[in-house]
């Protein structure tokens, strides 16, 4: 009968804590108190341990809305990046930008280089340390960001659309200089980087060297001062190295068929 009776105080002491959304500490409960009686702890220690843990939860739910709400394709991080495979890229650089103080500074990031070095993965990289940390983070290439800002121009809704690109502590780009600009993008563009000038970080990653930025957006005018205000503050990182996509294959374009560190494709996937 006593053993029922607090089987039923524990059940309802498991309710109040999920209707007090401690919903971590309910789950963890039982091993806690394995743990507490094994260890001899206080009534201090245990309460600070239950406490740790829905810190934790809490923590790292909130990483994954952020996230979420980034829109970023993949997790990627500087961990799973081969350094070894792009001598001419400075590790202490690239760690340096993971303490994040470009975007405290509200300084901005641009990797530049050929297709498959590795740039895309860096932003990724980056951009979820900043998610970690707490940071607003919004991804896009700049195909998309261009499809969006013409339907919104469509529509009429272009205002907010704009809004949506200043907002955040952290903007992505991908991709740039891979598609031509209308005109009419460019110029959207260039209210995003004036908008988020001295305000907020951006990361960029292009294919196309400075000088080809005029060609790009189609106006050599337009791309200066895009340019003039993406460059005040900022950290430009270029890449001449192969193609990681292409190091399995061999001068026949076949997949090679032995195995090495330099050669296993890492947990969070290749990079792009």
């Amino acid at each position: 009968m006593v053993k029922i009776m607090l089987d039923a105080e524990y059940r309802e002491f498991l309710a109040k804590l999920k209707s007090l959304r401690l919903s971590r500490l309910a789950e963890v409960l039982d091993a806690e108190l394995k743990r507490a009686v094994e260890a001899n702890l206080s009534y201090l220690d245990f309460l600070r341990c239950l406490v740790d843990r829905e810190l934790e939860h809490r923590q790292a739910k909130a990483v994954q809305t952020r996230f979420k709400k980034s829109r970023m394709p993949a997790v990627k991080t500087l961990e799973s990046f081969d350094f070894s495979f792009q001598p001419s890229l400075n590790p202490q650089k690239i760690w340096e930008l993971a303490e994040l103080r470009f975007l405290r500074q509200h300084e901005n990031v641009l990797f530049l280089g050929p297709p498959g070095v590795g740039k895309t993965h860096l932003a990724l990289a980056l951009g979820f340390k900043a998610c970690q940390a707490g940071y607003k983070v919004l991804f896009t290439t700049l195909s998309e960001m261009a499809a969006a800002l013409h339907a919104a121009r469509a529509d009429g809704s272009h205002m907010s659309a704009l809004k949506t690109y200043v907002a955040p502590d952290l903007l992505i780009i991908d991709e740039m200089g891979y598609l031509p600009v209308e005109a009419h993008v460019a110029n959207y563009f260039f209210q995003i980087v004036a908008r988020r000038y001295e305000r907020g970080s951006i990361i960029i990653t292009s294919n196309k060297s400075f000088s080809d930025w005029g060609q790009m957006l189609g106006d050599p005018v337009l791309a200066g001062a895009v340019l003039d205000r993406l460059l005040h503050h900022s950290t430009v990182i270029t890449i001449n190295g192969p193609s990681y996509r292409l190091r399995n294959r061999s001068k026949t374009g076949e997949p090679k068929t032995e195995t090495s560190p330099s050669s296993v494709v890492t947990k969070s996937g290749e990079f792009t």
